[in-house]
């Protein structure tokens, strides 16, 4: 389909109705406390919901275990292989690029600054690699998986939002649209899919044309999964680069909230790297990554690694032949690119399971395969528009 102004402003009227519904209720009857305590013990799919949760809980949560019913087992399944071969760098590409993409939307940068929970960026980057990881799993989508419950709470944790800023009277409406509305749940998934691949390729990571369309289609899962309207959202790559290039046009710009959550970010991952020598290079890496017209507006600041960085495809080349070239070397990359995001991942968890609970209130003083062939390299349509600058 092709976007207009028009369908893009239409977009911005309208959040998630099931959850919006949902999360009213419980709110209405004083039932929101109940529900994040008996949510604790529901992490796994298949697990028996608790005798005592809410009707309007339970109703939510029995219409939305399961993925959609158009899902293509197959391409989820080169999704995941894609994941194990390429974790490391998309855990790169998620950190370092399409989350600070996301500050330089300032409606999106101004709402994550006035939900609590982002005055901790470590638990975002958690929350975020947790259900990435929770994705990739073989068993995501069975029963003992943690990939459903946690999108399901994920859902009306957004609702939730959207529920307070609405009622405290928080938000511009008229002027920034709904909170979370579907527009911006739709750039989201782009910028989790599509920037993230454009990402990749910048870094000169080899990826297949398959591999790399399988690996949107998984984000695509997750978009439904989370109330994005499947009538609106791109059903490949090149509407999707159609979509992310309008939207990036019609929203991208510097805000005080943007600078604010990329020091956050940048702060979170200079304390991650050990000692202070290498810290530059997370700055370095984000400018290198969405461009210096967006770095600059995000207030990262330039060092001498910002020429450095720029050897870094090189280095990934020189990786990439080698595991293209030797069994044993391929397995070693892959394993020390799984324990490094469990590493990363550990160091942001401290261990622990993010529960994404539902807010009671908004605190006011928060403002494939590595075997598959490797023919026909997986190219962007065009260059993401928002990189012009450098």
């Amino acid at each position: 389909m092709s976007y207009t102004q028009e369908s893009m402003d239409a977009l911005r009227l309208h959040g998630d109705e099931l959850a919006d519904a949902t999360v009213a209720t419980l709110f209405e009857r004083g039932e929101v406390g109940k529900f994040n305590t008996l949510m604790r013990y529901v992490s796994a799919a298949g697990s028996p919901l608790p005798d005592d949760l809410p009707d309007v809980a339970r109703e939510y949560l029995q219409s939305t275990a399961a993925p959609p019913s158009w899902v293509d087992w197959d391409e989820m399944e080169k999704a995941r292989l894609f994941f194990i071969d390429n974790n490391v760098h998309i855990s790169t590409a998620l950190s370092f690029a399409a989350m600070p993409a996301c500050y330089v939307v300032p409606p999106v940068a101004k709402l994550l600054s006035a939900t609590h929970s982002l005055e901790y960026p470590s638990k975002r980057m958690a929350e975020t690699g947790q259900f990435t990881v929770y994705l990739m799993q073989p068993d995501a989508f069975e029963a003992g998986g943690r990939f459903v419950p946690a999108v399901q709470k994920v859902r009306l944790l957004h609702a939730a939002i959207r529920h307070h800023l609405a009622r405290e009277n928080r938000w511009d409406t008229a002027k920034w649209g709904t909170p979370i509305c579907q527009e911006d749940m739709i750039g989201g998934q782009m910028l989790f899919s599509m920037l993230v691949l454009d990402s990749l390729h910048r870094l000169n990571i080899h990826m297949s044309v398959d591999g790399a369309e399988a690996y949107f289609y998984a984000w695509r899962v997750v978009g439904a999964m989370l109330g994005v309207d499947q009538e609106h959202a791109p059903k490949d790559v090149e509407s999707a680069r159609e979509f992310l290039d309008l939207y990036m046009i019609r929203h991208m710009g510097p805000s005080a909230e943007g600078v604010k959550l990329t020091r956050q970010l940048i702060d979170l991952y200079e304390e991650v790297v050990p000692g202070t020598l290498f810290d530059p290079v997370v700055g370095a890496l984000i400018r290198y990554l969405v461009g210096d017209t967006c770095a600059d507006w995000l207030g990262v600041p330039r060092t001498a690694w910002d020429t450095a960085i720029k050897a870094a495809p090189a280095l990934l080349g020189v990786l990439e032949s080698i595991e293209d070239g030797s069994p044993l070397g391929e397995w070693a990359l892959d394993r020390l690119g799984h324990l490094t995001t469990w590493f990363e991942l550990s160091s942001l968890t401290r261990g622990r399971v993010m529960q994404y609970a539902i807010p009671e209130e908004l605190k006011s003083d928060y403002g494939v395969s590595s075997s598959a062939s490797r023919a026909g390299r997986w190219t962007p349509p065009e260059p993401a528009v928002f990189r012009s600058g450098n």
